[in-house]
């Protein structure tokens, strides 16, 4: 029976210690999905903050048009397309100090309406990827809730079959006293009948 069930212990430990490798792997894994999330959500934040803010100085016509559209063609979301476009437009601007309205209002209208796509664009990326890091951190945590009811189980099998080694360990001493209890009484008997033999 101890052997059994040191057998079975062994086989429990090393199912502990590969559920516990398991769960640390899982939470290195999470722990890096996490950063890019944060990384990522930052740059989509950033982006759709300052898209909001040069389509309202578009719309508003100020002074610093130029200036905000150049700070948002540095952004690293901004597709090559829309930097070329905000290019073209702030040459358009700097070449001509007070261009008729007509062409600066259809330019304009051309960037603000860009902007707009690339704003709504942004936003639904930023959704999207708010909804796919909610769904890690469920699975995340349901995963790392299997794992720890696993491992709880595992180890306290562990535990049940450990005191069980140990009571059947003491049985077999105490088994093993009385057998050389008992040889001792038989081969006193023995003797004894041998001598009664002898002497009859």
């Amino acid at each position: 029976d101890a052997e059994t069930l040191s057998e079975e212990i062994s086989e429990l430990e090393a199912e502990v210690a590969k559920l516990t490798a398991d769960a640390e792997s899982a939470t290195a894994v999470r722990k890096k999905e996490n950063a890019d999330y944060t990384a990522a959500h930052k740059d989509f934040s950033e982006s759709v903050d300052a898209l909001g803010r040069a389509i309202q100085v578009l719309k508003s016509r100020e002074k610093d048009v130029p200036q905000s559209l150049m700070q948002l063609a540095e952004m690293p979301r901004i597709p090559e397309h829309a930097n070329a476009l905000i290019s073209s437009f702030l040459a358009l601007n700097s070449d001509a100090s007070a261009p008729e309205a007509n062409a600066y209002e259809f330019q304009s209208s051309k960037i603000v309406d860009m902007l707009e796509k690339l704003l709504d664009k942004f936003v639904d990326e930023k959704t999207t990827l708010e909804k796919e890091e909610m769904n890690a951190k469920h699975a995340f945590e349901m995963l790392m809730q299997d794992l720890t009811a696993q491992i709880g189980q595992a180890t306290s099998d562990r535990d049940e079959k450990s005191e069980a080694k140990a009571a059947a360990l003491q049985h077999k001493a105490d088994a093993t006293g009385d057998l050389q209890d008992t040889t001792g009484t038989k081969e006193a008997d023995e003797k004894y009948l041998q001598d009664l033999k002898a002497t009859c």
